[in-house]
């Protein structure tokens, strides 16, 4: 991926793995983190597309973008995505990873700041 747009490289994969938590994605709160996680994977399930997701409990929304075509990542299948976040006046572009796991299902691996 071109790094001035601010993509993943081999290395920040390696470091990000499992690196999802409100420290890495601070624009999102635990609860929009984890409704944005599931709208990821069951969109990576599907078909790949772009798509909504939405928490009704904080009045957060906002889309999930895959990036490219799938790539191999020590022997997974991976995904790279930007997902949007709108709530009240706040918005933020988060960039995240999403592999498919020993079960075929896709998990995200890492969201973060997205690094323009």
């Amino acid at each position: 991926m071109p790094a001035q747009l601010g993509f993943f490289s081999r290395e920040d994969r390696a470091n990000s793995v499992n690196s999802i938590s409100a420290q890495n994605a601070s624009a999102f709160s635990n609860a929009d983190l984890a409704v944005a996680s599931a709208a990821t994977t069951a969109l990576l399930e599907q078909d790949g597309a772009s798509g909504p997701w939405e928490n009704p409990l904080t009045g957060a929304r906002g889309t999930v973008t895959p990036l490219a075509a799938a790539y191999r990542d020590n022997g997974n299948e991976c995904r790279d995505f930007l997902a949007s976040y709108v709530r009240e006046t706040a918005e933020a572009w988060m960039q995240g990873e999403a592999c498919r796991n020993g079960f075929g299902r896709w998990e995200v691996r890492s969201f973060k700041p997205w690094r323009r």
